[in-house]
């Protein structure tokens, strides 16, 4: 009997190599972002001596052009990528140490109305994706993570998602592609049409955290707008957050029932796995802020590192977006995406301003 063909196992990378490996990367991210705040600066400076008549554009859309540059018309070399990858930690190092800015009594209060509000944006985004998608004639799993991207977490939601249900990788890549694209557009539309309406820091706010569906887009589209509206941005967002695990749960039951995904055996241990921590550490680090644990320029400290954290975060969501790639995509995803955010943002719209008026806010 011949002997068996041993195909040899790459060893597994040391933790030496996986840190120098995410370097070039997390360099880069932190010298588009470090750009992004002289670009601001001396732009700012130098418009105000001349007298000359400028809009204020802050380091979070220049740290976003200056990568949205890098990406589309010199790429990203392999070398960079392992290190860009890691702009989600920043996002998430991000919001738990802004938690340091909220006392719970803030986040009980305003997160009530955003959580009444989520409850509502989530539930009609869902119903509308799905009617979208079959209208359009999408693949059923297409249309679920497309729905579940939209409505809950974008490209988390759609990654939890797809190892639920089974979901082939060319729906989940056509289901980021779209999301990724639609937020990007997000990001200039966005701030344009609430100075246009005049919304107050809390209404936009809202309305970013509602409609933007990347915790990264919705972070950066509430910064653009004023440092209040993000963080009401950033608490509305970590609501939608909060409920991802709920929302793939019921996908992953519904797909097993029709005999195409695998059966739940845990529902606690699934809900564990897919609830994002970094919600956890948010209310964390507020618990500690409203019992006094910090001390003034500790929490101004921490409110700075937050704000570093962010810059490495705006500088990679736009070293991410390749829009070459996008286009290999297809047009459907686009269009159902391309419809259904509209939908969503005027509907949210809607709903923010009118508890607006009831809240008095």
């Amino acid at each position: 009997m011949a002997d068996a063909i041993v195909i040899p196992q790459n060893p597994p990378l040391s933790f030496s190599t996986r840190f120098f490996r995410l370097i070039p990367g997390v360099a880069l991210l932190a010298v588009i972002g470090f750009a992004g705040k002289l670009l601001e600066k001396n732009i700012n400076a130098y418009t105000k001596a001349n007298h000359i008549t400028f809009p204020n554009i802050e380091y979070v859309l220049w740290a976003i052009l200056i990568g949205l540059i890098v990406s589309n018309v010199f790429g990203l070399a392999e070398i960079f990528k392992p290190g860009v990858a890691t702009y989600e930690f920043w996002l998430k190092a991000g919001i738990v140490l802004l938690g340091s800015r909220f006392l719970l009594g803030d986040v009980a209060k305003l997160g009530g109305v955003s959580l009444l509000l989520v409850f509502i944006e989530i539930a009609g985004s869902l119903a509308f994706m799905t009617f979208l998608g079959r209208l359009f004639g999408l693949k059923p799993k297409l249309t679920s993570l497309l729905a579940v991207g939209s409505a809950v977490c974008g490209v988390s939601a759609i990654i939890a998602t797809k190892g639920a249900i089974d979901a082939d990788d060319e729906d989940s890549s056509f289901s980021i592609a779209a999301i990724l694209a639609l937020g990007a557009i997000a990001l200039f539309t966005f701030p344009l049409i609430g100075h246009w309406l005049h919304l107050s820091d809390r209404a936009y706010g809202m309305w970013a955290g509602l409609a933007v569906d990347n915790t990264a887009e919705a972070t950066a589209a509430g910064a653009l707008y004023s440092d209040a509206a993000a963080k009401l941005a950033v608490l509305t967002k970590t609501c939608r957050n909060a409920l991802i695990g709920f929302i793939v749960l019921g996908y992953a039951i519904y797909w097993a029932s029709r005999g195409q995904a695998q059966n739940v055996t845990n529902k606690a241990a699934f809900l564990w796995q897919k609830f994002p921590k970094f919600v956890l550490g948010f209310l964390l680090v507020s618990l500690l802020a409203t019992i006094g644990f910090f001390t003034k320029d500790q929490n101004t400290n921490l409110a700075n590192l937050s704000r570093w954290a962010f810059l490495l975060t705006f500088a990679g969501v736009g070293l991410r977006t390749n829009f070459r790639e996008m286009r290999k995509q297809g047009l459907r995803p686009f269009a159902v995406g391309f419809i259904g955010e509209v939908a969503i943002a005027v509907f949210t719209l809607l709903l923010v301003v009118g508890a607006a008026r009831l809240f008095n806010f």
